[in-house]
């Protein structure tokens, strides 16, 4: 996203504002709600009014009773509106809250999101600055104001990288991405290369990579806060840097295309932490990133086959492109190993899951009732809301296979969304454990408000939240 200024004022008359307004509140000078209400603007939630002026004002509806996402909304939709302005003020209330301060600057910046990376002239109008203008007390606000901008920083970093093409963006060169922007912010990162993923008896991870000329990464991230911990916690990412599907090739161009995002739960993983030293989160956290291509070669995983993880459990693969679950079978041992006290996982798991709950919808499960409404809570005080999916264990025999421990996908006709969860439970050695399944969130078609087309980022402001008030 590039480095933003934040400023909290009390007025700025001469700068670019995005005024945020309700239904008959207050208004700026010059203006009256019988001439809005006549141009057809009422303050509604998800309207916006450009005032032509010689310092541009833009009005953006809140609603009367605005939610976090009501407000998060309005900013986008205003921050669009004051395009290309890159120099922008936002008008709030003087009696409102850290949490809308904070929603508000994730909405204005998130909404000006553009990957041009590739382009040879940008195409977005990212902010420079943002001031915030409020009479609500300036030290509450400008700490509000600046975990805004680091968790919409997570969100368009976690964007950048899984919307980065696969021929760009190796296991190999995330690793070495996650080396040098972890240095910058006092992450301890640890990489282990392809030899060493043998040496380790990363055997989940390696299956996978059979079939790939590209060496597989297994990237072991940590966090420590400053004081005695409140706990420690693991959170592990699936890193497919682009699914074919393996020996068993997905169906069509348009699945295809997607899969550079195959790795958004790596990405959110990473983003995540690394945002972390700026919340002053007071857990120690540990992230796992399973990385690696998933592609078909005379040398691939073979449907039958039978992999041996770190765990000593085998897995037989009965579908080469259920690989997600696989790959994060040895990061689930590995954090156990490491005697974190809970982990979270994230991952573009299934189509089921896609198919149930669309693409505003992330599937929710896990086997601690509390961890799960921690990041529930998490989920929605950060925009990216979530569904519950049962964690049935009468599917469990579903697992069952004649030839291993156990089988990487159901029968077909099974309810792949709760086997997959249940599959990953069996490696979590009865630890607390939360899944979050963004097969569906993380890709959009929409361009409104503050979501862009394209990879979502999703997942990483929720573990942001979530990382950042644990304890065990």
């Amino acid at each position: 996203m590039g480095a933003v200024t934040i400023d909290v004022a009390v007025d700025t008359p001469d700068q670019p504002r995005v005024w945020m307004v309700a239904p008959d509140a207050d208004l700026p000078d010059g203006l009256s709600w019988s001439a809005l209400t006549g141009a057809g603007f009422t303050g509604a939630a998800g309207t916006v009014h450009v005032v032509a002026a010689e310092t541009p004002l833009v009005l953006a509806g809140t609603g009367a009773t605005p939610t976090l996402d009501d407000w998060r909304d309005a900013a986008g939709l205003g921050s669009r509106a004051a395009s290309p302005h890159t120099d922008l003020a936002v008008r709030l209330p003087d009696d409102v809250t850290a949490d809308v301060v904070r929603a508000v600057v994730e909405g204005t910046l998130l909404a000006r999101y553009r990957y041009d990376a590739l382009r040879a002239q940008a195409q977005g109008h990212r902010i420079t600055r943002l001031t915030v203008v409020t009479g609500a007390a300036h030290d509450e606000t400008a700490a509000a104001a600046g975990l805004g901008v680091a968790s919409a920083g997570a969100t368009a970093l976690a964007r950048d990288l899984a919307n980065s093409p696969h021929n760009h963006l190796t296991a190999a060169r995330f690793a070495r991405i996650a080396v040098d922007l972890g240095a910058e912010v006092g992450l301890e990162v640890e990489v282990w290369e392809q030899q060493r993923c043998r040496d380790e008896r990363l055997g989940g991870l390696l299956a996978i990579n059979a079939g790939s000329d590209e060496e597989a990464r297994f990237v072991r991230l940590r966090y420590v806060p400053s004081g005695a911990p409140t706990g420690r916690l693991a959170l592990v990412g699936k890193g497919i840097m682009y699914d074919s599907g393996g020996i068993g090739l997905k169906p069509n161009n348009d699945s295809h295309a997607q899969m550079k995002n195959d790795m958004s739960g790596a990405a959110a993983v990473l983003a995540a932490m690394l945002a972390l030293p700026a919340t002053g989160g007071t857990a120690e956290v540990v992230g796992y990133l399973m990385c690696t291509d998933n592609m078909p070669s005379a040398t691939a995983a073979a449907l039958g086959d039978v992999a041996r993880g770190r765990s000593g459990r085998t897995i037989e693969i009965v579908n080469t492109d259920a690989e997600g679950r696989v790959v994060m079978s040895d990061a689930f041992t590995l954090a156990v190993e490491d005697g974190v006290d809970a982990i979270v996982d994230i991952a573009t798991l299934t189509g089921s899951v896609a198919r149930a709950f669309g693409s505003l919808l992330s599937g929710i499960t896990g086997s601690d009732d509390e961890l799960v409404a921690t990041l529930t809570a998490a989920a929605n005080a950060s925009g990216e809301r979530v569904a519950p999916v049962p964690l049935e264990h009468r599917y469990r025999p579903q697992l069952s296979s004649p030839v291993a421990d156990l089988r990487n996908l159901g029968p077909a006709g099974q309810p792949d969304g709760i086997i997959s969860a249940l599959f990953l439970h069996e490696f979590t050695e009865g630890l607390p454990w939360a899944h979050l399944d963004i097969a569906g969130t993380a890709w959009s078609t929409v361009d409104a408000g503050w979501q862009t087309p394209g990879c979502t980022g999703v997942g990483a402001r929720t573990l942001l939240v979530a990382a950042g008030g644990f304890t065990a």
